[in-house]
C-alpha cells in the first residue's frame, strides 16, 4: 500500500504540489510558534504579538476562502464527484473561523497568558485536523489533473490574494523550509517576486518574528 499524500511528508507529493504543501507546512509552524510563545508574553509583548497573529490570520483567511470561493468551485467544474468533500471542507473552516476568533480575542483583550495559551492550543488542534482532513481528500483530486492544469488552477488562485498577503506570501511560504520545495516553487514564480521575496520582502517579513521568537 503507497503512503498517504501529505505536506508532512513532502516524499509523498510530486513537485508541482509542493506550493500549496508549503502554505499547510507555514500554518502548522506558525500555530506551534504561537503556543510557543503564549505562555512568555507580556502586556508589553501583546501588541507586537497581535500584529503577527494578524498577518497570518490574513493569509489563512485569504487561503481557506479562496479555496471556498475559486479552488472548490474549479475542482468541482472539473471533478464534479468532488461535491460531497467540498461542502464537507467549507464546514471544516467555519470551525477553524472560531477558533481563530479566540485567538484574536485572547490577544486584544488581555486574556492573559493562560487565555491565550488555551486559544492557541485549540487553534493549533483545530488546524492540524483540518489540514490533515482535507489533503487526505484534495491531493488525490489534485493528482487526477495533468501537472500544467493543475500549476495554471494554482497560479490563478494566488492572483486573488488582496496585496498585503501577496507580498508577504514567497518569505512566509519559505521561512525554514525544505530547499528543494523552495526551489521547486520559486520557479514557478516571476523573477521579480522571487528577487523581492528573498530580499525586502524577506527584511520586512523577519522584522515581524520577533513578537513570537522572542516574545517579552
Amino acid at each position: 500500500m503507497s503512503t498517504p499524500m501529505s505536506s508532512e511528508r513532502l516524499d509523498t507529493l510530486p513537485g508541482h504540489f509542493h506550493g500549496f504543501a508549503l502554505m499547510h507546512i507555514a500554518m502548522r509552524r506558525d500555530a506551534n510558534r504561537l503556543s510557543a510563545a503564549a505562555p512568555r508574553l507580556t502586556a508589553r509583548g501583546l501588541a507586537p504579538a497581535a500584529t503577527w497573529w494578524q498577518r497570518l490570520r490574513d493569509v489563512i483567511d485569504w487561503h481557506h476562502r479562496s479555496e471556498d470561493t475559486f479552488l472548490w468551485p474549479e475542482l468541482l467544474r472539473k471533478l464534479p464527484q468532488f461535491r460531497p468533500q467540498a461542502e464537507q471542507l467549507a464546514g471544516d473552516h467555519t470551525e477553524l473561523d472560531r477558533a481563530m476568533d479566540q485567538v484574536t480575542a485572547a490577544l486584544t483583550t488581555a486574556a492573559g497568558p493562560a487565555g491565550l495559551s488555551g486559544a492557541a492550543a485549540h487553534f493549533g488542534q483545530v488546524l492540524s485536523d483540518h489540514l490533515a482532513d482535507e489533503e487526505k481528500t484534495v491531493f488525490p483530486l489534485f493528482a487526477q489533473l495533468p501537472a500544467r492544469e493543475y500549476l495554471a488552477l494554482e497560479q490563478r488562485l494566488v492572483r486573488t490574494a488582496p496585496p498585503g498577503v501577496l507580498t508577504y506570501l514567497p518569505p512566509w511560504m519559505f521561512d525554514g523550509a525544505d530547499r528543494r520545495s523552495v526551489d521547486l516553487v520559486a520557479a514557478t514564480m516571476p523573477p521579480p517576486v522571487r528577487l523581492l521575496g528573498r530580499t525586502v520582502l524577506r527584511r520586512r517579513y523577519e522584522r515581524g518574528l520577533g513578537a513570537v521568537l522572542d516574545p517579552r
